[in-house]
């Protein structure tokens, strides 16, 4: 079989990782079938240097202009931390439609989602991208289904990955895809890594409860919950501590703060027990007992819901040695 085609699109101020963990995997599959399965190449916007996030240098080997978009047989698009921001050329969006409808498969790495919506090609697929920008994403193209927990996702011709090191799992699962479950386990042998990583990526979400908000007396109320997570935190009794009727302290709470006063709690204690997990080697029923949950089954359910994981499974990869 001759070679897959096999590019991805760099823009100015793209996360090294982004290209350099898919590439690498490509490179690993074709020692390891031992044959050239992937024809690699880095497609930037001009000629020569391209600046990556951390300050050092790619080389493209092709430049969006003069290159047929038809010669691709898969394309990735490559996350960049300020990829929102981007004034995108409308040429190099068109490009980028033309070798979608050509491609046998496209898709990204991180961020690199919006640079595919804003070409149109998200719109009626689900999708992933990482968990820091996917309500960024969702809101900004809501004709496309965006699943924040997801390591990767394939859609009829769209993959995409979520944060960083996901796209090393993106192109694992694609290399599976062409080559097969063997070929594939043997590259994620060589290259020290998950064959299929376990949880989804909310696991590594630090988004858990900002900067209390509101007028003040809710922030008092936001302050003690996050300062008392195992205390007994009744919609009655927060109302109570900020001196205000039950109904109408639901109420401004959710409207100043954007959750109910019980999706609240609950997410100040499952970050309590993140902490705990990461830190103490103590029995899951006393941290049930320290974050605030009836007993251990009820934090599991929780923890499930919240973090795509067990609590056991948790402390396994996330505690400090």
């Amino acid at each position: 079989m001759a070679p897959r085609s096999t590019a991805i699109l760099a823009l100015p101020g793209v996360q090294l990782l982004d290209v350099a963990g898919p590439l690498d995997v490509f490179a690993e599959a074709n020692t390891q079938s031992g044959r050239d399965a992937y024809d690699l190449a880095i497609v930037g916007t001009e000629a020569g240097h391209i600046t990556t996030s951390s300050g050092r240098g790619l080389i493209a080997d092709l430049v969006v202009a003069g290159t047929e978009p038809t010669r691709f047989d898969t394309l990735l698009v490559a996350g960049a931390p300020r990829i929102r921001e981007l004034e995108v050329p409308a040429g190099l969006l068109a490009w980028l439609r033309r070798a979608a409808g050509h491609c046998r498969r496209y898709g990204s790495v991180c961020s690199g989602a919006f640079l595919l919506g804003q070409a149109g090609l998200l719109d009626g697929r689900r999708v992933t991208t990482h968990w820091a920008v996917a309500a960024a994403l969702a809101e900004r193209f809501p004709e496309a289904s965006v699943e924040p927990d997801a390591i990767c996702l394939f859609d009829g011709p769209l993959r995409t990955a979520a944060g960083v090191t996901a796209g090393l799992d993106l192109a694992l699962a694609l290399v599976e895809e062409d080559l097969g479950a063997e070929i594939a386990r043997r590259v994620a042998a060589h290259l020290v890594m998950f064959f299929k990583r376990g949880g989804g990526q909310m696991q590594f979400s630090r988004r858990g409860v900002s900067a209390p908000v509101g007028r003040s007396a809710l922030q008092a109320v936001q302050r003690w919950v996050a300062s008392h997570p195992g205390e007994d935190h009744g919609v009655d009794r927060l109302a109570e501590r900020a001196g205000l009727s039950l109904r109408h302290f639901a109420r401004l709470f959710r409207a100043e703060t954007g959750l109910t006063p019980a999706a609240y709690v609950e997410t100040v204690r499952i970050e309590a027990v993140r902490r705990l997990l990461e830190t103490e080697d103590v029995a899951l029923k006393q941290v049930a007992g320290a974050c605030g949950f009836r007993d251990a089954d009820t934090l599991r359910r929780a923890f499930m819901r919240r973090v795509g994981t067990t609590p056991a499974e948790y402390r396994r990869r996330h505690a400090r040695p």
